[in-house]
């Protein structure tokens, strides 16, 4: 154990003094924070400049209470609207005027043009036109105004009195109130409890990367400058496999530690909770476990590489399973329980970060983490095992690189 101990210790000491690493310690908890804050401080920033609209209103009776309520629902500093309407059509040849709009929309004299056809109380349909139809602020806000606008002249159709229906209709601000397995109640909200679990497996995935990368590029480096003879004179390559896992993964456990640290700073300093507290520890059992499986898998993947082009293929393979989550979060997060969601937290690469995202939207039932825990640590052991099979027998090749069939017989080796 002493070898062990002293490889993990090196590996530990030789990485953590190097420029790249403490560069990664500040610069990822930066780019972290940027992803996770700058994308909703952008979408929830206020406008500050006055778009002129465009109308073409082919009804010629919706135009004036639309542009009334434009004005009054949204303004900007200074008390000034929002958007100013234009209106395009006054009589004349409709599509005249429609490519006309067109010019005015590439000249900038407008931002845009809305029409409205004829049909519009019957079907709901209207069009909308602009440069930069992705601005879905706009588009929202025109698509709900009009529809309160339509709303308003249907019931005075039918006989109701348009203050009374200003009167009655109430904007609704609802507050979300999360019940836990004890029957309390916290405000939560769907970016809190998103972000939340989406942390925790950027964590895992930066980890993964980051150490994995240095695990594969040490083992090359080592057989390159044919270091790894000099070593295995003095140990074994079991304790050279597991110093290598101990060390790294004290490097990456460390990184975690300091980023976590930042993370709880910062959480108090605004006054948020972004992660159930109560289930945290459970949280950094998912997430040892996850990280030493995948270490596992980087050091029996990496132990018959000779190259460094190798090397980064086998990091990105590997690391595919870890970006295929983050890509079903959103599902994941809104139904968590789902027959899919359920099934993918019973892949042993997979489990690490569903259930990181189920345990942080929604606690999952007793025998699916139990369930999970035991799949988990058993793939664990299973992974250490053929990894260590796979590090005796191809440590020391070189040249050709094993195939599959040559790597099975490894495993099966005494």
């Amino acid at each position: 154990m002493k070898k062990k101990l002293d490889i993990a210790k090196w590996e530990f000491l030789e990485k953590v003094r190097s420029k790249a690493f403490l560069i990664s310690l500040i610069l990822m908890p930066v780019l972290m924070v940027g992803f996770a804050i700058l994308p909703g401080l952008l979408a929830s920033k206020p406008d500050t400049r006055i778009y002129t609209l465009g109308v073409i209103d082919e009804t010629r009776e919706l135009l004036p209470t639309f542009s009334k309520k434009l004005e009054e629902k949204y303004r900007i500093e200074n008390d000034l609207p929002n958007y100013v309407i234009r209106n395009l059509w006054i009589g004349g040849d409709l599509n005249a005027v429609r490519q006309e709009a067109v010019q005015l929309v590439a000249k900038g004299e407008i931002y845009g043009f809305l029409y409205i056809p004829s049909d519009v109380m019957l079907n709901g349909k209207v069009e909308y036109r602009a440069e930069n139809v992705s601005n879905f602020r706009i588009a929202e806000r025109l698509s709900r105004t009009l529809e309160e606008t339509l709303t308003e002249k249907k019931l005075i159709a039918a006989g109701f009195d348009a203050s009374l229906i200003k009167e009655l209709r109430t904007r609704i601000d609802l507050r979300s109130l999360k019940i836990t397995e004890g029957g309390e109640e916290k405000e939560s909200g769907f970016l809190q409890t998103f972000f939340g679990a989406y942390i925790f497996i950027m964590m895992l995935l930066f980890m993964v990367l980051s150490s994995g990368q240095l695990l594969i590029r040490s083992v090359v480096e080592e057989k390159t400058n044919r270091v790894m003879e000099v070593l295995l004179s003095s140990c074994s390559a079991n304790d050279l496999m597991v110093g290598k896992i101990l060390g790294l993964s004290a490097l990456g456990l460390f990184q975690v530690a300091i980023w976590s640290l930042i993370g709880i700073a910062l959480s108090l300093q605004l006054g948020t909770n972004i992660v159930a507290v109560e289930y945290l520890w459970l949280l950094a059992v998912y997430f040892v476990l996850g990280y030493l499986l995948y270490a596992a898998i980087f050091v029996g993947a990496g132990a018959p590489v000779t190259t460094e082009q190798e090397a980064q293929q086998i990091t990105t393979y590997v690391s595919m399973t870890l970006v295929f989550p983050i890509v079903l979060a959103v599902p994941a997060t809104q139904n968590p329980d789902s027959i899919l969601i359920k099934v993918l937290s019973f892949i042993p690469l997979m489990t690490p970060s569903f259930m990181l995202l189920r345990i942080s939207v929604q606690l999952p039932p007793v025998w699916e983490i139990v369930g999970t825990l035991v799949l988990l640590a058993v793939s664990v052991v299973v992974a250490m095992w053929g990894a260590g099979k796979i590090f005796r027998v191809a440590i020391l090749s070189y040249g050709k690189r094993p195939t599959i069939p040559e790597m099975v017989r490894m495993l099966r080796t005494r």
